[in-house]
């Protein structure tokens, strides 16, 4: 069986180091890790692992950009529906990698995940292939500094969600610069019961009593009908991530794992039976 994990989020919420990390860990434990870079504007200096498969071998953002004079994201669709017309190239990669782990690390432009139908196709046609397929969602820990930008970022990852349609882990990344003491990180000093509600998208949060909704009650009442919204759709939580920590990864990659019901369709091991022979021999 063959797996596939899209790692999709906005741009700097740290989907290379993600993968990178997820195969250092898959390697570490004796499991198969395969990085899919679908950057066609990636920098090849930003990955730590040479990717197995390259949408750039296929076509660069600089191709479509210098051929057919389109900006970047112009050039970015492009690329991917070049993809798409030639999914005989990616079914030629893919099938080199047999009970593997494929880490995709995607784009950071999020209108490919929220409202675009080619990343649904394409995670589709991985599923018609057999390959169980999640999506990983990464928010990254300076969302929580300001709560409307934090729950327009719930917002994001739940189109996502709905546009996708995979099973989905949403995660918010870089945690260790949130710091839940008296010491403050770069992102902020938040007590852990704070950081709590904004792993669980607290809805308070966005109606709490604001100066904003005191002197705009048309502010308050969108602010009312978001937090309606998102407790209609109880969709999204968060897995915090510090990659400073190995717990805090071996906690996603469990998720991960149970997300696409790793390991459940391996034939069980025979005991070693115990004939004479089959042990070694502790009496002399």
């Amino acid at each position: 069986m063959r797996y596939a994990i899209f790692v999709c989020g906005p741009a700097g919420a740290g989907k290379t180091t993600l993968c990178t990390s997820l195969i250092t860990h898959l390697r570490a434990s004796k499991r198969s890790g395969n990085l899919f870079n679908l950057d066609p504007a990636a920098n090849q200096e930003s990955f730590e692992y040479r990717p197995s498969i390259d949408i750039r071998e296929l076509i660069t953002l600089d191709d479509a950009m210098t051929h057919l004079h389109f900006g970047p994201n112009g050039a970015l669709m492009y690329c991917f529906e070049y993809l798409m017309d030639h999914l005989d190239w990616l079914d030629e990669e893919v099938g080199d990698y047999d009970s593997d782990f494929l880490i995709i690390d995607c784009p950071g432009q999020i209108e490919l995940y929220t409202h675009h139908a080619i990343l649904p196709t394409l995670m589709q046609h991985f599923q018609q292939k057999g390959i169980r397929t999640c999506g990983v969602y990464l928010l990254e820990s300076q969302f929580m500094e300001d709560r409307y930008k934090y729950f327009a970022g719930v917002l994001s990852a739940m189109s996502a969600m709905v546009n996708l349609a995979v099973p989905w882990i949403n995660i918010m990344s870089k945690m260790d610069l949130i710091t839940p003491s008296t010491t403050k990180g770069r992102n902020g000093m938040r007590s852990r019961k704070d950081i709590t509600r904004y792993l669980e998208a607290d809805t308070y949060l966005l109606s709490d009593d604001t100066p904003e909704s005191r002197s705009n009650p048309k502010f308050h009442a969108l602010n009312e009908a978001l937090a309606r919204l998102i407790e209609d759709h109880p969709l999204v939580s968060f897995l915090p991530l510090d990659l400073t920590d190995t717990d805090s990864l071996e906690t996603i990659l469990s998720h991960i794992d149970y997300t696409l019901q790793y390991g459940e369709d391996e034939e069980p091991k025979e005991p070693q039976d115990m004939d004479e022979g089959d042990f070694p021999d502790e009496t002399g």
